[in-house]
Formats: structure tokens, sequence, C-alpha cells
């Protein structure tokens, strides 16, 4: 059904969603084996505390993309903070290798886009056609 793509709220209804994707420093291939899969673990928790939904995950080895969804009161650049910053800290208390190969396990850096239901294109026209109406 079409109103599941929507979630609602008290004052709001919404449907935000974020492809995003980081890398390790010096985009080093260490996201596998046990550090791929505890990654993925780490990722669902923090998602879930944040009370977003990870719609899909794919980890590289030198990479990470994520495509997920959450309320409009959390902005990309938190949610991207908040996402890297409790997994570096967990699996390079975990993973020892982590930390004597990388000063820190993710770069500065990451991409975000916006993705939705409805084009670009569709909402200009549909902003354009209102007075018409």
């Amino acid at each position: 059904m079409v109103k599941d793509r929507w979630t609602v709220g008290n004052t709001v209804i919404y449907n935000c969603g974020y492809h995003l994707i980081w890398c390790p420093k010096y985009r080093r291939k260490v996201l596998v084996g046990a550090v791929e899969t505890r990654l993925l673990e780490l990722l669902h928790e923090k998602a879930g505390e944040l009370e977003l939904s990870i719609e899909q995950a794919e980890i590289m080895p030198d990479h990470v993309h994520l495509f997920v969804k959450g309320p409009p009161t959390l902005p990309p650049h938190y949610i991207v903070g908040q996402l890297k910053g409790y997994s570096s800290r967990i699996l390079r208390q975990e993973f020892a290798h982590l930390r004597s190969r990388l000063p820190s396990l993710w770069t500065r850096s990451y991409y975000v886009e916006t993705v939705g239901h409805i084009s670009e294109q569709s909402v200009q026209q549909y902003i354009a056609d209102q007075k018409s109406r």
C-alpha cells in the first residue's frame, strides 16, 4: 500500500530517506570478516537507538553504503556522526589491528543524497501549478 512509505507523527507526516557512504581512513580495506559482521551489528544497534530504519546496507572492504530512513528532526550530518562515532569507538576497542594501522577508523568526509519517492521535477511542477488551481 502507498501509505506504507510514510511515517505519521503527532504533527508531521514524513518520508525522509538518505543514501550514505563513508570510508575508512586512507581507504584501507579493513572492513572484512569479523570487522564487517560486527560493524553491521553496531550500525543496526545505533540506528535503533536513534529511531532510524536501515533499509539497505552493504559493507565493502573499503567503504560503507547505507540507505536509512528517519525522522525529519535528525539531520543527515547528525546521523552520520552518530553512526561513525559509535562504530569507530567500539570497533577500535574490540579489534586491536584497527588501532595500530589507523589513527582513526573513519575519514572525516562522507557522501549523502536524499532519496524520495517523488522526483524533483514533479515537486517543481506541483508548486508551479498551485496558482492555477
